[in-house]
């Protein structure tokens, strides 16, 4: 009973710790990606890149504050004046120290962090990444599925890694594991691209549709369906 109780008091201070933190912090573009690419590979430049115009175009980016391409997301942010914050995860494997964040919370339980990392989100950039992105990933996806949260602009960057994986979710409809009406709304608000300019023009179409959503996007608390009106994007083949 004592472990069970221990383990409550440190899933509530997690929530509690990550809540204070960023109350103040205006709705985010949160940015997946890999922890593992250098800043010697392509992916790194991009993800600059995306930081780069985040910030110029006044989005606050939120990452997991790690290395790899979030912290390219972040120097890029920084890079253009830009504020960067972080939901950091306690992992001794890949958690390097981030130095281009302004505000970050250490989480001890990664469902906590993804929690936070959609809660204050207006939108998702989902760059190459592993495992862990696609954890994070499909936690978004399976909550629009199942309508605990409204459907959110998704923009993948890099065509040619993410169409293949786009194609299998799009395979699962013939597979009968998903229906079509489930699928439209997973996909509504997706974009796939390379082009950075493109992924800006679509957040910005968005973005005054979204703010108010973006202000507390906890699971569960999904706003009346029809709201949003459905918004211009490129098809997903």
């Amino acid at each position: 009973m004592k472990r069970q109780l221990v383990l409550l008091l440190r899933i509530i201070w997690d929530f509690i710790s990550g809540m204070y933190a960023f109350h103040l912090i205006e709705p985010c573009v949160t940015v997946f990606g890999s922890a593992r690419l250098t800043r010697q590979s392509l992916e790194y430049q991009a993800a600059c890149k995306v930081g780069r115009a985040l910030g110029e175009n006044g989005f606050t980016v939120m990452t997991g504050g790690g290395p790899g391409l979030m912290e390219a997301a972040s120097r890029g942010a920084r890079q253009a004046g830009g504020k960067c914050v972080a939901c950091r995860i306690r992992l001794s494997l890949e958690q390097d120290k981030n130095n281009y964040i302004d505000r970050s919370v250490a989480f001890r339980y990664f469902f906590v962090r993804k929690v936070m990392l959609v809660r204050n989100s207006r939108a998702l950039v989902v760059l190459p990444g592993g495992l862990g992105t696609l954890d994070e990933l499909f936690e978004v996806l399976t909550l629009i599925q199942t309508r605990k949260i409204t459907p959110l602009p998704i923009v993948f960057i890099g065509k040619d890694y993410w169409q293949p994986l786009l194609d299998v979710i799009r395979w699962m409809v013939s597979a009968g594991t998903i229906s079509v009406d489930e699928i439209e709304r997973v996909t509504s608000m997706m974009l796939v691209t390379d082009d950075v300019n493109e992924m800006i023009a679509y957040l910005k179409v968005t973005r005054d549709q979204l703010s108010d959503a973006g202000k507390s996007r906890t699971p569960g608390s999904e706003l009346p369906l029809g709201r949003y009106p459905e918004q211009p994007r490129q098809p997903i083949q």
